[in-house]
């Protein structure tokens, strides 16, 4: 087995297969989009509030301008992705590693003393390695589900030692102090409760880079328990970075696979809302736990099963204005949403978490009863999203968010990533929506 922290410390571009060289700016390009959009979103508007007033320092604030520090970034970037559910996943780790990833390599890029132009994308690359892995050893390790957050610190924690230069023993503690202090959030209380809470991933990202700071400054911690077990075996021969997910929808993913079944249906049998009495979901358990069919704010929206499949036979898609704070009254879609049930399918429930399983059965208003088979989500790993596709999911999103100059100049500076760096992109990231 490859040692984490010698990984960690020499990794290079040239170490990774084309296709993860490839992914990596579609992932960033993906992160980016999400951002503009979370940043409509009343939890960024309070956390980016919390940041500036009680975290000051030298950094503009992504999509805001205040000037934040390295910990007020940090957990701001990683809370705004998050706030608009629509971010690139794993589903083995059952979490997310780009939302945390980007936010710590954000807030640590000021600290970097001699970047080189590979340095960014060498960085973001190896924090799906890491993080992957990270995930999955922290879910065998321990019997409850914690957030992305949990695992998220220790891989921000380990690329931040590799951009400050740290030592072998300095990035051992930086890991330690960050799986230390890492946020041990239980998932499942805030899919039963969805809440701003989310995904834990901004003050993951928070912790990593307060380790990274403090390893460089001589504070040690005890070993990171995650480094080491069967899922690093494969480090530097699985490429996770090309086994991510993205999603077309910006809802939990638990919830896409009801939402393309649906959608199938529609489209196959040319159906309008009112021709649908009431609808059955059958898909794993977890996603039945996202129960909420009547949301009231935007996060109950997100992490319901229902509502977004009802908004998917009422409108034909879903997207981020349709599950806002302000769109959550539509009498047709709060109809369907109040008359579905969902119940536990066993295969579904078998092949979680490596397939998101579900599927939908239509009661119409004529008598008929429709019924899908099967259905993974859209943009999975073994059926993946197109560059295309990608394209036009961050077009729309930075477009509804800052308009077409934001876009053409977001464009122009993650263009300029793999000649000049990241530094066009983080000072176009700098600037008020």
């Amino acid at each position: 087995m490859r040692d984490p922290i010698q990984f960690a410390r020499t990794f290079g571009l040239s170490d990774a297969p084309d296709s993860a060289r490839d992914w990596a700016p579609l992932c960033l390009m993906d992160l980016v989009g999400v951002a503009a959009g979370g940043a409509q979103t009343r939890l960024s508007q309070i956390i980016r509030d919390h940041a500036a007033a009680v975290m000051p320092g030298a950094q503009p604030m992504v999509f805001d301008g205040r000037r934040v520090s390295p910990l007020g970034q940090a957990l701001a970037l990683g809370m705004t992705i998050d706030a608009l559910d629509g971010h690139d996943g794993f589903n083995p780790a059952k979490g997310h590693i780009g939302c945390g990833l980007l936010a710590g390599l954000v807030a640590l890029w000021p600290e970097v003393a001699e970047p080189n132009p590979d340095a960014f994308l060498e960085a973001f690359i190896l924090g799906y390695e890491l993080g992957g892995r990270l995930a999955l050893t922290l879910h065998q390790s321990v019997s409850d589900y914690h957030t992305s957050g949990a695992w998220i610190a220790v891989a921000v924690a380990l690329v931040g030692a590799r951009l400050l230069g740290l030592d072998d023993d300095a990035t051992a503690h930086a890991a330690g102090i960050a799986e230390y202090h890492g946020p041990r959030s239980q998932m499942m209380r805030c899919i039963d409760h969805p809440t701003m809470v989310k995904d834990g991933s901004g003050w993951g990202a928070m912790t990593g880079v307060s380790a990274v700071l403090l390893a460089r400054s001589g504070f040690t911690g005890a070993p990171a328990l995650t480094l080491s077990g069967p899922p690093w075996h494969d480090l530097g021969t699985r490429w996770i970075i090309t086994e991510q997910y993205f999603k077309p929808y910006p809802v939990c993913r638990w919830a896409q696979s009801p939402v393309e079944a649906a959608l199938d249906l529609r489209r196959a049998h040319n159906l309008v809302s009112t021709d649908v009495a009431r609808v059955e979901i059958e898909s794993f358990h977890e996603a039945t736990r996202l129960a909420v069919n009547d949301p009231k704010t935007t996060e109950e929206a997100q992490y319901s099963t229902s509502f977004p499949t009802a908004v998917a036979l009422v409108k034909g898609d879903v997207s981020a204005a349709d599950i806002a704070d302000g769109a959550l009254d539509d009498p047709e879609v709060r109809r369907l949403s109040e008359a579905m049930t969902m119940g536990e399918d066993a295969e579904a429930n078998d092949a979680f978490p490596r397939r998101r399983l579900g599927k939908v059965r239509l009661f119409l208003t004529d008598g008929r009863i429709l019924e899908s088979p099967h259905v993974i989500p859209k943009w999975d790993p073994e059926m993946p999203a197109t560059a295309a596709e990608l394209r036009g999911k961050f077009e729309a999103l930075v477009t509804d968010a800052g308009g077409p100059g934001r876009l053409a100049e977001l464009d122009r500076a993650l263009g300029r990533l793999p000649s000049e760096g990241p530094k066009p992109l983080i000072a176009a990231l700098g600037q008020p929506l």
